[in-house]
């Protein structure tokens, strides 16, 4: 079974992490872009949702094992290249012509919270599952782009207290500062709201991935002009 698969639900691609904790590294952004590459290819998609098979986690984020070995080992190009493809991850999910709605039945923390904000919609379960940015207590500050993207998704004052505390947030409190569209009951629940809600959708690709391009316009310039002054040199970790 591959990391990530994908088929279609009528007209909705549906992208399912099926890797556990479903932790990113190389494999895991180059097989999401391959993923995303082949349902921008297909103009019979309206709408995408990822979700996951694991009940428990949506994506606990990078891969800290992974990249322990490749600093140990001094791998530094690999890691330049596991930066540069999650970024493409995040450029194609801002700017998909389709809505991309992440459908969250489990934790997400770090980078995996960090990939729902680049989706255009999320949906959360309720009462078990925390969405969190721990990075401040893991010496790893955010890129600049990730924190353009991820201020669309959370509002600025909200976004300050999550940042900086790296507090855990559960769906219903997420639900009301509108980072999330619904808090639902349980994973079939949060499955099936996202699926009828990608199905709303039907609108011509062109126009709506203009309108996202031009949305996303100043994020995309961030991530492609700032971010490779911390990856180049690999700036990512701070320890004091």
């Amino acid at each position: 079974m591959a990391i990530i698969e994908w088929g279609k639900d009528d007209t909705v691609a549906v992208i399912r992490l099926n890797n556990g904790e479903n932790r990113q590294n190389l494999e895991f952004g180059e097989t999401m872009n391959r993923v995303l590459d082949q349902i921008i290819n297909d103009p019979s998609i309206t709408a995408a949702v990822i979700s996951t098979t694991d009940e428990k986690y949506w994506s606990l984020g990078i891969d800290v094992e992974w990249l322990g070995r490749q600093f140990q080992d001094q791998n530094m190009d690999i890691i330049r290249k596991f930066m540069y493809e999650m970024n493409s991850v995040f450029k194609k999910l801002l700017l998909l012509p389709v809505p991309v709605i992440a459908a969250i039945n489990g934790h997400a923390f770090g980078n995996g919270a960090i990939l729902s904000c680049a989706c255009d919609f999320r949906f959360m379960k309720s009462g078990r599952g925390y969405f969190c940015f721990p990075e401040v207590d893991l010496g790893i500050p955010f890129l600049p782009g990730m924190i353009a993207f991820v201020r669309k998704a959370v509002p600025e004052y909200k976004f300050n207290e999550m940042k900086l505390t790296g507090k855990r947030v559960g769906a219903d409190e997420l639900a009301a500062h509108h980072i999330i569209e619904k808090a639902c009951p349980d994973a079939d629940a949060v499955f099936a709201e996202s699926l009828a809600f990608a199905r709303t959708f039907h609108k011509k690709r062109g126009i709506f991935g203009e309108h996202k391009k031009r949305m996303h316009r100043h994020i995309v310039e961030v991530i492609d002009t700032e971010d490779p002054n911390y990856i180049e040199p690999l700036n990512l970790m701070v320890a004091d």
